[in-house]
């Protein structure tokens, strides 16, 4: 507005009382502060009634949008110093101590020594001024360690020394790190894979071996890559071969299982989610152990290629598993504390059973089955023929099925 700090205080009350419905704005906070100075001194604010003050207070905010508060900090400011001016900003600045060429010195220690740690480079910078004399270190030799790192952190350091760092792991925040906690109920499963050897460059099929922590009722599956889009069927089916709700699964820190595609099925299944803790083996040793004394025993250690992953998956289901879980007794430790407060297992002549007799002997064990199970249907079929007939059969299965897999593998070329 131009002329308006020459305006009378009738002519500024009909402004006010003209213009209620209109909002004014500044252009500029200079421009603001300059304006309301002239209005000021135009008005002799100083020299007004408090009835004049509070009008010309109210044609001040009007014009400039400023708030009562702000409006009465420039009164203020002109009532004092007879000026209303922008203060500018004066930011605090630590004295500069290291030099550009400090941090160039620096840049030149650390590549000749091939960046060291910051304690090992500040006794480095120590002995080069203390020992040999080199004034030129006077002001590094005396840097803090923490220092140092920001030094090394600054634009002017990264210009003259290129630093390259490898990839660091990232932990993922899929699964609870801990070790499983059935209370004595079936469901919690523990997970493994156990891979078939190289050939050539070429993988191998992958077991899917998979383990109830309670009755060890044992599922086998197969699959030829380890990916999720083959993975994820062939471990949807393990699962479903369990007579029980599988509460829990549990695995090591392999990627195979640790990811999101697993992790939504676990929450379909409402089924908890653990890994392995670092360093303590023994969070995974029942499936590690199955590993060693069923798939490597019966199906050994040679290339299986994974064109033969369902051929073995059918065998699985028709012979291993019935096998393993009607007819094959396992050993279910009695754990007891010594003097020393450690825990001892002793396996016992009738703690030997099958994975079916352990589960008929948990309390109430009909409750854990899954609808479609029943303990007469698992009965049945476990009673349909003896122990040594049903390993008979599998035996048999097991040598057409790896002479089968044996007749494909190819030959190796001649050594020269």
């Amino acid at each position: 507005m131009w002329n308006a700090e020459s305006l009378s205080r009738e002519q500024i009350r009909e402004f006010l009382e003209s213009s209620e419905g209109i909002k004014f704005t500044g252009c500029g906070r200079s421009e603001k502060y300059a304006w309301v100075e002239r209005v000021l001194a135009a008005q002799n604010y100083g020299d007004l009634s408090k009835k004049g003050r509070g009008v010309v207070r109210a044609y001040v905010e009007k014009v400039t949008g400023m708030s009562t508060s702000q409006t009465t900090r420039l009164i203020r400011t002109f009532l004092d110093q007879g000026l209303v001016r922008v203060v500018p900003y004066q930011r605090h600045e630590f004295p500069v101590k290291y030099t550009a060429e400090d941090v160039a010195l620096l840049a030149e220690v650390d590549r000749v020594h091939e960046r060291l740690s910051g304690p090992a480079t500040r006794h480095i910078l120590q002995r080069e001024y203390e020992c040999y004399g080199n004034q030129q270190y006077e002001r590094l030799a005396k840097i803090s360690v923490s220092h140092l790192y920001n030094l090394r952190a600054s634009a002017r350091y990264r210009n003259q020394a290129a630093v390259f760092e490898v990839t660091r792991p990232t932990g993922k925040a899929i699964g609870e790190r801990r070790r499983p906690n059935p209370q004595g109920r079936p469901g919690f499963v523990r997970v493994d894979t156990v891979h078939q050897g190289d050939w050539d460059g070429a993988k191998g099929v992958y077991h899917i071996n998979a383990v109830d922590a309670v009755t060890q009722w044992q599922v086998v599956g197969c699959t030829s890559k380890i990916s999720e889009a083959y993975l994820l069927p062939v471990l949807q089916g393990v699962l479903a071969q369990f007579p029980f709700e599988v509460l829990g699964f549990h695995t090591d820190n392999g990627s195979e299982y640790i990811n999101h595609r697993v992790a939504a099925m676990l929450k379909k299944l409402h089924a908890e989610f653990t890994k392995s803790r670092a360093c303590r083996s023994q969070d995974n040793a029942l499936v590690e152990g199955k590993n060693g004394a069923v798939v490597r025993k019966l199906i050994g250690y040679g290339y299986i290629a994974g064109e033969h992953a369902e051929a073995i998956g059918k065998f699985y289901v028709r012979h291993l598993n019935p096998y393993l879980n009607f007819h094959r007794p396992c050993g279910f430790a009695t754990v007891s504390l010594d003097e020393q407060g450690k825990r001892v297992r002793v396996y016992k002549t009738e703690d030997y059973r099958t994975p079916l007799e352990k589960l008929k002997s948990l309390e109430g064990a009909a409750q854990y089955l899954k609808p479609g199970f029943s303990m007469a249907e698992l009965e049945r079929e476990a009673m349909a023929m003896s122990d040594t007939e049903c390993a008979r059969q599998m035996t048999a299965a097991k040598t057409r099925l790896l002479r089968q897999c044996k007749m494909q593998l190819p030959i190796p070329p001649p050594f020269r």
